[in-house]
């Protein structure tokens, strides 16, 4: 997984995969979700992230429970 943020356009960028973006839908305002040809989602944007967020230049991991 990789976490982007362009603080020019302020954009908060989470991809979960390297499959090409076939899809992309706007959800909700402002939430906007990639998909794969197979319909799998492969990335989420958020738009105006400064406005969702305290921090956008912070990123906090977290890895709960044990890993299979």
């Amino acid at each position: 997984m990789k976490v982007t943020y362009d603080a020019e356009v302020d954009v908060l960028r989470l991809i979960f995969s390297n499959a090409p973006i076939e899809e992309s839908d706007e959800e909700k305002p402002g939430l906007i979700l990639d998909y794969d040809q197979a319909g799998n989602i492969v990335g989420i944007e958020i738009l105006d992230a400064s406005k969702c967020t305290d921090n956008p230049f912070a990123v906090e991991y977290a890895v709960i429970g044990k890993a299979a």
